[in-house]
Protein backbone atom coordinates (compact mmCIF):
# COMPACT_ATOMS: atom_id res chain seq x y z
CA UNK A 1 0.00 0.00 0.00
CA UNK A 2 1.33 3.33 -0.61
CA UNK A 3 1.18 5.82 2.13
CA UNK A 4 2.64 9.33 2.63
CA UNK A 5 3.59 10.69 5.85
CA UNK A 6 3.90 14.11 7.30
CA UNK A 7 6.79 16.05 6.68
CA UNK A 8 9.17 17.43 9.58
CA UNK A 9 9.52 21.14 9.54
CA UNK A 10 12.62 20.83 7.35
CA UNK A 11 10.82 19.03 4.53
CA UNK A 12 9.95 21.41 1.49
CA UNK A 13 6.85 21.09 -0.61
CA UNK A 14 6.02 17.78 -2.45
CA UNK A 15 6.26 17.45 -6.26
CA UNK A 16 6.06 13.85 -6.41
CA UNK A 17 7.69 12.28 -9.69
CA UNK A 18 5.29 9.38 -9.80
CA UNK A 19 8.01 6.70 -11.69
CA UNK A 20 9.84 6.61 -8.52
CA UNK A 21 7.11 6.63 -6.26
CA UNK A 22 7.84 3.01 -4.98
CA UNK A 23 11.34 4.75 -3.85
CA UNK A 24 9.44 7.69 -2.19
CA UNK A 25 7.24 5.42 -0.25
CA UNK A 26 9.68 3.24 1.04
CA UNK A 27 12.15 6.49 2.23
CA UNK A 28 9.19 7.92 4.29
CA UNK A 29 7.21 5.11 4.89
CA UNK A 30 8.78 5.12 8.45
CA UNK A 31 7.64 8.52 9.51
CA UNK A 32 4.32 7.35 8.62
CA UNK A 33 3.86 5.16 11.44
CA UNK A 34 4.90 8.13 13.63
CA UNK A 35 3.09 10.95 12.23
CA UNK A 36 -0.16 9.30 11.43
CA UNK A 37 -0.76 8.91 15.38
CA UNK A 38 -0.20 12.46 16.20
CA UNK A 39 -2.62 13.41 13.26
CA UNK A 40 -5.49 11.32 14.09
CA UNK A 41 -5.09 11.87 17.31
CA UNK A 42 -5.39 15.89 17.28
CA UNK A 43 -8.30 15.54 14.21
CA UNK A 44 -10.48 13.34 16.80
CA UNK A 45 -9.33 15.40 20.17
CA UNK A 46 -10.64 18.98 18.13
CA UNK A 47 -13.78 16.84 16.67
CA UNK A 48 -14.52 16.26 19.71
CA UNK A 49 -15.04 19.63 21.45
CA UNK A 50 -16.12 21.54 17.78
CA UNK A 51 -18.32 19.39 16.13
CA UNK A 52 -21.44 21.32 14.88
CA UNK A 53 -25.03 20.32 15.86
CA UNK A 54 -26.26 19.29 12.14
CA UNK A 55 -29.64 17.02 12.29
CA UNK A 56 -28.29 14.19 10.36
CA UNK A 57 -25.95 13.83 13.35
CA UNK A 58 -28.68 13.38 15.82
CA UNK A 59 -29.53 10.45 14.04
CA UNK A 60 -27.82 6.64 13.46
CA UNK A 61 -30.65 5.47 10.78
CA UNK A 62 -28.13 5.35 7.81
CA UNK A 63 -31.55 5.80 5.18
CA UNK A 64 -31.24 9.08 6.80
CA UNK A 65 -27.41 9.67 6.93
CA UNK A 66 -27.83 8.15 3.05
CA UNK A 67 -29.99 11.01 2.13
CA UNK A 68 -27.83 14.05 3.70
CA UNK A 69 -24.83 12.67 1.88
CA UNK A 70 -26.58 12.40 -1.55
CA UNK A 71 -28.09 16.18 -0.55
CA UNK A 72 -24.33 17.22 -0.12
CA UNK A 73 -23.25 16.31 -3.07
CA UNK A 74 -21.95 19.98 -4.27
CA UNK A 75 -24.19 21.57 -2.37
CA UNK A 76 -23.39 23.99 1.17
CA UNK A 77 -24.50 22.29 4.66
CA UNK A 78 -26.73 25.39 4.94
CA UNK A 79 -29.01 24.97 1.68
CA UNK A 80 -29.41 21.23 3.11
CA UNK A 81 -30.64 21.43 6.05
CA UNK A 82 -34.18 22.19 5.18
CA UNK A 83 -34.54 20.01 2.56
CA UNK A 84 -33.25 17.63 4.67
CA UNK A 85 -35.83 17.99 7.35
CA UNK A 86 -38.71 18.50 5.04
CA UNK A 87 -37.55 15.10 2.63
CA UNK A 88 -37.45 12.97 5.96
CA UNK A 89 -40.70 13.90 6.79
CA UNK A 90 -42.77 13.07 3.80
CA UNK A 91 -40.43 10.28 3.08
CA UNK A 92 -39.63 9.20 6.21
CA UNK A 93 -38.24 6.12 5.02
CA UNK A 94 -36.93 3.72 2.09
CA UNK A 95 -40.10 2.23 1.37
CA UNK A 96 -41.65 5.97 1.15
CA UNK A 97 -38.69 6.88 -1.03
CA UNK A 98 -39.17 4.05 -3.63
CA UNK A 99 -43.07 4.31 -3.93
CA UNK A 100 -43.20 8.22 -3.92
CA UNK A 101 -44.46 10.11 -6.95
CA UNK A 102 -42.01 11.54 -9.35
CA UNK A 103 -43.58 14.61 -9.13
CA UNK A 104 -43.42 14.53 -5.11
CA UNK A 105 -39.60 13.31 -5.32
CA UNK A 106 -38.75 16.40 -7.72
CA UNK A 107 -40.88 19.11 -5.85
CA UNK A 108 -39.19 17.85 -2.56
CA UNK A 109 -35.70 18.33 -4.55
CA UNK A 110 -36.56 22.02 -6.22
CA UNK A 111 -34.11 24.33 -5.71
CA UNK A 112 -31.54 21.68 -5.11
CA UNK A 113 -30.32 21.10 -8.52
CA UNK A 114 -28.85 18.30 -9.92
CA UNK A 115 -32.02 16.42 -10.36
CA UNK A 116 -30.45 13.11 -11.54
CA UNK A 117 -29.14 12.42 -7.69
CA UNK A 118 -32.95 12.54 -6.80
CA UNK A 119 -33.89 10.31 -9.80
CA UNK A 120 -30.92 7.67 -8.28
CA UNK A 121 -32.03 8.37 -5.02
CA UNK A 122 -35.02 6.80 -5.89
CA UNK A 123 -33.54 3.92 -8.16
CA UNK A 124 -31.24 3.13 -5.51
CA UNK A 125 -34.28 2.91 -2.90
CA UNK A 126 -36.32 0.37 -5.20
CA UNK A 127 -32.87 -1.92 -5.74
CA UNK A 128 -32.70 -1.75 -1.77
CA UNK A 129 -36.12 -3.17 -1.75
CA UNK A 130 -35.75 -5.72 -4.35
CA UNK A 131 -32.37 -6.77 -2.81
CA UNK A 132 -32.24 -6.28 0.92
CA UNK A 133 -35.73 -7.17 2.10
CA UNK A 134 -36.25 -8.66 5.31
CA UNK A 135 -38.43 -10.52 7.18
CA UNK A 136 -39.68 -12.06 3.87
CA UNK A 137 -40.80 -15.93 4.92
CA UNK A 138 -39.84 -18.87 3.33
CA UNK A 139 -43.64 -19.04 1.64
CA UNK A 140 -43.63 -15.40 0.63
CA UNK A 141 -40.17 -16.30 -1.51
CA UNK A 142 -41.20 -19.27 -2.78
CA UNK A 143 -44.66 -17.85 -4.04
CA UNK A 144 -42.66 -15.05 -5.35
CA UNK A 145 -41.00 -17.78 -7.44
CA UNK A 146 -44.16 -19.34 -9.01
CA UNK A 147 -45.59 -16.36 -9.88
CA UNK A 148 -41.80 -15.44 -11.78
CA UNK A 149 -42.92 -18.61 -13.68
CA UNK A 150 -45.04 -16.30 -15.85
CA UNK A 151 -48.08 -19.02 -16.35
CA UNK A 152 -51.44 -18.59 -14.60
CA UNK A 153 -52.05 -21.52 -12.13
CA UNK A 154 -54.34 -24.00 -13.44
CA UNK A 155 -57.34 -25.45 -10.80
CA UNK A 156 -54.95 -28.35 -10.16
CA UNK A 157 -52.22 -26.26 -8.83
CA UNK A 158 -54.16 -24.05 -7.02
CA UNK A 159 -53.89 -26.31 -3.62
CA UNK A 160 -50.28 -25.84 -3.73
CA UNK A 161 -49.81 -22.09 -4.43
CA UNK A 162 -52.46 -22.17 -1.06
CA UNK A 163 -49.74 -23.92 0.64
CA UNK A 164 -47.32 -21.06 0.41
CA UNK A 165 -50.40 -18.03 0.81
CA UNK A 166 -49.70 -16.76 3.64
CA UNK A 167 -53.05 -16.55 5.91
CA UNK A 168 -52.08 -12.31 6.60
CA UNK A 169 -51.37 -9.96 4.36
CA UNK A 170 -47.66 -9.91 4.74
CA UNK A 171 -45.61 -6.50 5.15
CA UNK A 172 -42.27 -6.72 3.14
CA UNK A 173 -39.28 -4.34 4.81
CA UNK A 174 -35.97 -4.09 3.75
CA UNK A 175 -32.59 -2.88 5.46
CA UNK A 176 -30.28 -0.38 4.17
CA UNK A 177 -27.49 -2.65 3.31
CA UNK A 178 -23.76 -2.58 5.51
CA UNK A 179 -21.38 -3.56 3.42
CA UNK A 180 -19.42 -1.44 1.81
CA UNK A 181 -20.08 -3.14 -1.79
CA UNK A 182 -23.37 -3.20 -1.57
CA UNK A 183 -23.76 0.48 -0.80
CA UNK A 184 -20.81 1.28 -3.63
CA UNK A 185 -23.61 -0.65 -5.86
CA UNK A 186 -26.02 1.89 -5.46
CA UNK A 187 -27.26 4.10 -8.40
CA UNK A 188 -25.53 7.96 -7.63
CA UNK A 189 -23.21 6.08 -5.01
CA UNK A 190 -19.76 6.70 -5.60
CA UNK A 191 -16.61 5.46 -3.38
CA UNK A 192 -17.00 9.05 -1.75
CA UNK A 193 -20.26 8.39 -0.47
CA UNK A 194 -20.15 4.89 -0.17
CA UNK A 195 -17.10 5.58 2.40
CA UNK A 196 -19.16 8.76 4.61
CA UNK A 197 -22.21 6.29 4.41
CA UNK A 198 -21.02 3.18 5.89
CA UNK A 199 -18.29 5.16 8.32
CA UNK A 200 -20.75 7.20 9.47
CA UNK A 201 -23.74 5.32 9.93
CA UNK A 202 -21.33 1.90 10.70
CA UNK A 203 -18.38 2.93 12.14
CA UNK A 204 -16.52 1.33 9.08
CA UNK A 205 -12.94 2.18 8.27
CA UNK A 206 -13.44 3.30 5.21
CA UNK A 207 -11.97 5.82 3.93
CA UNK A 208 -13.70 9.03 2.24
CA UNK A 209 -12.02 11.70 -0.48
CA UNK A 210 -14.05 15.04 -1.49
CA UNK A 211 -13.59 18.46 -2.35
CA UNK A 212 -12.32 19.44 1.61
CA UNK A 213 -10.95 16.39 2.25
CA UNK A 214 -8.73 16.74 -0.60
CA UNK A 215 -7.56 19.87 0.33
CA UNK A 216 -6.88 19.33 3.83
CA UNK A 217 -4.55 16.74 2.52
CA UNK A 218 -2.95 18.53 -0.28
CA UNK A 219 -2.30 20.60 2.46
CA UNK A 220 -1.50 18.73 5.46
CA UNK A 221 0.86 17.06 3.08
CA UNK A 222 2.39 19.51 0.95
CA UNK A 223 1.65 17.56 -2.28
CA UNK A 224 2.35 20.03 -5.25
CA UNK A 225 0.52 17.57 -7.89
CA UNK A 226 -3.21 18.02 -9.13
CA UNK A 227 -5.26 15.84 -6.95
CA UNK A 228 -7.18 15.28 -10.18
CA UNK A 229 -4.42 13.32 -11.57
CA UNK A 230 -4.72 9.85 -11.59
CA UNK A 231 -1.31 9.26 -9.48
CA UNK A 232 -1.88 12.44 -7.20
CA UNK A 233 -5.48 10.84 -6.27
CA UNK A 234 -4.20 7.27 -5.69
CA UNK A 235 -2.00 8.61 -3.19
CA UNK A 236 -4.60 10.87 -1.62
CA UNK A 237 -7.11 8.03 -0.86
CA UNK A 238 -4.59 5.89 0.37
CA UNK A 239 -3.47 8.39 3.28
CA UNK A 240 -7.44 8.47 3.75
CA UNK A 241 -7.29 5.23 4.05
CA UNK A 242 -4.85 4.88 6.17
CA UNK A 243 -5.40 7.38 9.01
CA UNK A 244 -9.21 5.97 9.31
CA UNK A 245 -7.70 2.21 9.85
CA UNK A 246 -5.64 3.60 12.49
CA UNK A 247 -8.72 5.34 13.90
CA UNK A 248 -10.45 2.15 14.42
CA UNK A 249 -8.09 1.53 17.34
CA UNK A 250 -8.29 5.42 19.16
CA UNK A 251 -11.09 6.50 21.06
CA UNK A 252 -12.59 9.99 20.77
CA UNK A 253 -13.23 12.21 23.78
CA UNK A 254 -16.10 13.69 24.74
CA UNK A 255 -15.52 17.60 25.25
CA UNK A 256 -18.23 18.73 23.33
CA UNK A 257 -21.94 18.87 25.15
CA UNK A 258 -23.01 18.21 21.71
CA UNK A 259 -21.95 14.58 22.09
CA UNK A 260 -24.64 14.02 24.45
CA UNK A 261 -27.50 14.69 22.41
CA UNK A 262 -26.29 13.73 18.70
CA UNK A 263 -26.62 10.00 18.23
CA UNK A 264 -23.87 9.41 15.66
CA UNK A 265 -21.29 11.00 17.93
CA UNK A 266 -20.26 8.08 20.28
CA UNK A 267 -16.80 7.81 22.08
CA UNK A 268 -16.64 4.45 20.33
CA UNK A 269 -17.21 5.84 16.75
CA UNK A 270 -13.73 6.70 16.21
CA UNK A 271 -14.58 5.98 12.39
CA UNK A 272 -17.05 8.46 11.79
CA UNK A 273 -15.08 10.81 13.83
CA UNK A 274 -12.58 10.50 11.63
CA UNK A 275 -13.77 10.81 8.59
CA UNK A 276 -16.50 13.62 9.47
CA UNK A 277 -13.12 15.67 11.57
CA UNK A 278 -11.26 15.99 8.17
CA UNK A 279 -14.89 17.08 6.26
CA UNK A 280 -15.39 19.51 9.02
CA UNK A 281 -11.99 20.70 9.32
CA UNK A 282 -11.97 21.45 5.73
CA UNK A 283 -15.52 23.19 5.78
CA UNK A 284 -15.16 25.17 9.07
CA UNK A 285 -10.86 26.04 9.22
CA UNK A 286 -8.83 24.48 6.23
CA UNK A 287 -11.29 26.85 3.67
CA UNK A 288 -10.20 27.52 -0.08
CA UNK A 289 -9.58 31.55 0.77
CA UNK A 290 -8.40 32.45 3.74
CA UNK A 291 -7.83 29.90 6.09
CA UNK A 292 -7.72 30.18 9.67
CA UNK A 293 -4.51 28.42 9.80
CA UNK A 294 -3.53 30.29 13.84
CA UNK A 295 -7.31 27.92 15.13
CA UNK A 296 -5.72 24.94 13.17
CA UNK A 297 -5.25 22.06 15.34
CA UNK A 298 -2.81 20.33 12.82
CA UNK A 299 -0.87 23.37 11.99
CA UNK A 300 2.50 22.24 13.75
CA UNK A 301 1.93 19.19 11.38
CA UNK A 302 0.78 21.32 7.97
CA UNK A 303 3.89 21.58 5.48
CA UNK A 304 1.57 24.14 3.34
CA UNK A 305 1.17 26.15 6.73
CA UNK A 306 4.75 26.41 7.38
CA UNK A 307 6.10 26.84 3.94
CA UNK A 308 3.11 29.67 3.83
CA UNK A 309 1.95 27.87 1.10
CA UNK A 310 -2.01 27.54 1.71
CA UNK A 311 -2.87 29.46 -1.69
CA UNK A 312 -1.84 27.42 -3.53
CA UNK A 313 -2.32 24.40 -2.43
CA UNK A 314 -4.45 22.33 -3.92
CA UNK A 315 -3.13 22.74 -7.44
CA UNK A 316 -6.28 22.03 -9.11
CA UNK A 317 -5.20 24.20 -12.20
CA UNK A 318 -7.17 26.86 -14.06
CA UNK A 319 -10.83 26.88 -13.69
CA UNK A 320 -12.96 26.74 -17.22
CA UNK A 321 -14.13 30.18 -17.87
CA UNK A 322 -17.98 30.65 -17.42
CA UNK A 323 -19.91 30.00 -21.02
CA UNK A 324 -22.53 32.65 -21.12
CA UNK A 325 -26.01 31.67 -22.94
CA UNK A 326 -29.41 33.37 -23.56
CA UNK A 327 -32.81 32.67 -23.82
CA UNK A 328 -36.09 34.01 -24.30
CA UNK A 329 -38.84 32.81 -22.30
CA UNK A 330 -42.83 33.20 -23.31
CA UNK A 331 -45.38 33.91 -20.14
CA UNK A 332 -48.31 33.03 -22.02
CA UNK A 333 -51.42 33.54 -20.72
CA UNK A 334 -54.96 32.39 -21.41
CA UNK A 335 -58.16 33.05 -19.91
CA UNK A 336 -56.11 33.66 -16.37
CA UNK A 337 -53.67 30.75 -17.13
CA UNK A 338 -50.41 30.16 -17.86
CA UNK A 339 -48.91 27.59 -20.71
CA UNK A 340 -46.06 25.35 -18.99
CA UNK A 341 -44.00 22.87 -20.35
CA UNK A 342 -42.27 19.64 -18.37
CA UNK A 343 -38.55 19.36 -19.98
CA UNK A 344 -38.39 15.41 -21.34
CA UNK A 345 -36.26 12.37 -20.60
CA UNK A 346 -32.85 12.55 -21.75
CA UNK A 347 -31.58 16.38 -21.43
CA UNK A 348 -30.41 18.32 -18.05
CA UNK A 349 -33.21 19.16 -15.48
CA UNK A 350 -35.39 15.92 -17.34
CA UNK A 351 -38.92 16.15 -15.70
CA UNK A 352 -39.28 19.82 -14.45
CA UNK A 353 -41.54 21.86 -15.59
CA UNK A 354 -40.34 25.62 -17.44
CA UNK A 355 -42.08 28.24 -19.89
CA UNK A 356 -41.60 27.90 -23.43
CA UNK A 357 -38.25 29.06 -24.24
CA UNK A 358 -35.57 29.09 -27.10
CA UNK A 359 -32.12 29.62 -26.82
CA UNK A 360 -30.58 32.67 -28.74
CA UNK A 361 -27.29 31.73 -28.93
CA UNK A 362 -25.63 34.91 -27.28
CA UNK A 363 -26.90 36.84 -30.10
CA UNK A 364 -29.63 39.94 -29.22
CA UNK A 365 -32.60 38.39 -31.46
CA UNK A 366 -35.95 40.01 -32.16
CA UNK A 367 -38.04 37.86 -29.84
CA UNK A 368 -41.62 38.99 -31.38
CA UNK A 369 -40.44 36.87 -34.62
CA UNK A 370 -39.06 34.01 -32.57
CA UNK A 371 -42.62 34.32 -30.96
CA UNK A 372 -44.57 34.56 -34.40
CA UNK A 373 -42.19 31.57 -36.29
CA UNK A 374 -42.25 29.21 -33.55
CA UNK A 375 -46.41 29.58 -32.56
CA UNK A 376 -47.10 30.35 -35.58
CA UNK A 377 -49.71 32.69 -34.88
CA UNK A 378 -50.64 36.69 -33.68
CA UNK A 379 -51.09 37.41 -29.66
CA UNK A 380 -53.14 39.38 -28.70
CA UNK A 381 -51.13 41.45 -26.50
CA UNK A 382 -46.60 41.20 -26.55
CA UNK A 383 -44.93 42.76 -24.35
CA UNK A 384 -41.22 42.76 -21.99
CA UNK A 385 -41.59 41.51 -18.37
CA UNK A 386 -38.64 40.84 -16.99
CA UNK A 387 -34.99 39.56 -16.95
CA UNK A 388 -33.48 36.89 -15.24
CA UNK A 389 -29.66 36.00 -14.74
CA UNK A 390 -28.82 32.78 -13.20
CA UNK A 391 -25.38 30.63 -12.70
CA UNK A 392 -25.61 27.17 -12.89
CA UNK A 393 -22.56 24.68 -13.30
CA UNK A 394 -20.25 26.50 -15.62
CA UNK A 395 -23.06 28.49 -17.72
CA UNK A 396 -24.07 32.33 -16.52
CA UNK A 397 -27.71 31.84 -17.96
CA UNK A 398 -29.42 35.22 -19.08
CA UNK A 399 -33.28 34.84 -19.95
CA UNK A 400 -35.51 37.48 -21.20
CA UNK A 401 -39.16 37.08 -20.47
CA UNK A 402 -41.92 38.10 -22.35
CA UNK A 403 -45.50 38.63 -21.13
CA UNK A 404 -47.83 36.87 -24.07
CA UNK A 405 -51.66 36.95 -24.22
CA UNK A 406 -53.46 34.91 -26.50
CA UNK A 407 -56.92 34.71 -28.20
CA UNK A 408 -59.16 33.19 -26.25
CA UNK A 409 -60.70 30.83 -28.73
CA UNK A 410 -56.95 29.21 -28.86
CA UNK A 411 -57.16 26.41 -26.89
CA UNK A 412 -53.77 24.17 -27.00
CA UNK A 413 -50.28 24.56 -27.67
CA UNK A 414 -48.57 21.62 -26.35
CA UNK A 415 -48.39 21.69 -22.19
CA UNK A 416 -50.25 22.56 -19.83
CA UNK A 417 -52.33 25.58 -18.97
CA UNK A 418 -52.16 26.07 -14.88
CA UNK A 419 -53.58 28.90 -12.75
CA UNK A 420 -50.59 31.08 -10.96
CA UNK A 421 -52.33 29.92 -8.20
CA UNK A 422 -50.69 26.86 -8.78
CA UNK A 423 -47.58 27.41 -9.72
CA UNK A 424 -45.80 26.54 -6.24
CA UNK A 425 -47.56 23.02 -6.64
CA UNK A 426 -45.13 21.71 -9.33
CA UNK A 427 -41.07 21.17 -9.58
CA UNK A 428 -39.55 24.18 -11.87
CA UNK A 429 -36.36 24.62 -13.09
CA UNK A 430 -34.02 27.18 -11.20
CA UNK A 431 -34.47 30.11 -13.62
CA UNK A 432 -38.05 29.54 -14.37
CA UNK A 433 -38.92 29.18 -10.85
CA UNK A 434 -37.20 32.95 -10.73
CA UNK A 435 -39.63 33.23 -13.62
CA UNK A 436 -42.62 32.37 -12.13
CA UNK A 437 -42.46 34.26 -9.01
CA UNK A 438 -41.55 37.77 -10.82
CA UNK A 439 -43.94 36.47 -13.42
CA UNK A 440 -47.06 35.87 -10.71
CA UNK A 441 -46.31 39.15 -8.68
CA UNK A 442 -46.16 41.74 -12.00
CA UNK A 443 -49.40 40.17 -13.58
CA UNK A 444 -51.07 39.99 -10.24
CA UNK A 445 -49.97 44.19 -9.61
CA UNK A 446 -51.75 45.21 -12.86
CA UNK A 447 -55.04 43.23 -12.21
Amino acid sequence: MISLPLCSSHDKIFSVHFSCISWFNNFLNSKLKIKKSKLVALLLEWFAANARDLPWRRTRDPYAIWVSEIMLQQTQVKTVIPFWNRWLRELPTIEAAAKAPSAKIHKLWEGLGYYTRVRNLQKAAKQIIAQHRSGVSAERRKLDEIKKCGFLPKAATMPVLKKFQPETPHVVSCKFPEKFDDVLALPGVGRYTAGAICSIAFNQPTPILDGNVIRVLTRIFGIAENPKEKESNKLLWHISEELVSHAKTQSSRRKNKNFAVLASLREENSCSHLNQSLMELGALVCTPRNPQCLICPVKKLCVAFKENLTEELPNIGKREAATARHFVAFIIERNGEFLVQQRPIGIVNAHLWEFPNFETNGEKKDARGIFDSAFNFKAAKFQPLCTVKHSITRYRITLEAFRVQLPKHLKTLGGIWLPRARFDSLAFTAAHKKLASFAKNCILSDR
